[in-house]
Parts: structure tokens; sequence; C-alpha cells
């Protein structure tokens, strides 16, 4: 899901079945036009092949780091990881609306057409309850 930071208005999303991993289709959410090229995400999206795609794109990673066995993270890496989620925590609360306010993320529909269309609605209507809330902080009816 592509989210604006400063706003929490979901931009571009993606809709996979449960097989599929997310960090698989990371790149279809990419957008190149975004003015923002840093792409924040937690640990499980780093991968060389990850990496490469986003230099591919002029992106910069600020993909979580993660420990592996017997490798623990360095105390800069943790510092690393706790920087990231104070940004991350933005993206968070959207998935947290959704999840609490609009109905869960269980989506129980025959076929992938019916997914889409169900997931779609609800990205469209929690940017709708958003672009109300935005309207009302700022007295305009679209955030600046």
């Amino acid at each position: 899901m592509g989210l604006i930071r400063r706003h929490k208005l979901i931009r571009r999303y993606t809709v996979t079945d449960a097989a599929v991993h997310d960090s698989q289709v990371l790149g279809d959410i990419l957008d190149g036009s975004n003015t923002a090229c840093d792409v924040w995400a937690d640990s499980a999206y780093r991968s060389a092949e990850t990496e490469a795609r986003l230099a591919d794109h002029g992106m910069r990673s600020r993909i979580h780091r993660k420990a592996r066995r017997n490798r623990p993270l360095s105390q800069r890496e943790q510092q690393g990881n706790k920087s990231r989620s104070k940004i991350r925590a933005r993206v968070e609360h959207v998935f947290g609306a959704l999840t609490n306010d609009m109905g869960g993320t269980l989506v129980r529909s025959i076929g992938i057409a019916r997914a889409k269309t169900r997931i779609g609605l609800k990205n469209m209507a929690y940017n709708m309850r958003r672009m109300v809330y935005l309207a009302g902080v700022t007295g305009s009816p679209t955030p600046t």
C-alpha cells in the first residue's frame, strides 16, 4: 500500500491471494512520480533483491534491519530501526484503522475480483473519512 506520510492517505495498493507474501508485490506499488524517494517497511521486506530494485528505481531504502541467528543487531542498527519506526507508525495507524474501525482484515469472498473490489471500496471509504478529518483540522476541503 502506498501512503502519503504527511496525510495518511492511501495512494496505491495491490491485492493478491493469501499465498503471496507482501514483499513479492513491492514493485507493483512503487510510485516513480512520488516526490519522496524513501521506502519505509519492516524487516520482512529486506533482501538483496529488494535493495537492488529500489536502487534501480532511484529510491532510498529505509527498511528495518533484521538480526540473524547468532548475530544480534548492533547498537547503531537498533537506533536506526527505532528512528525508522517513528515514520512507519504513521503507516501502521492506517492499517489499524482498516482493521479495527472498518471490519478487520479478513476478506471472505469467492474469487480475486470480488476481493479486489471489497478492498478497493474499503480503501476508498478510509480515504474519504480521512479527507473529512483533514478538512476539519485544516479548515480547507483539501489537505495542504
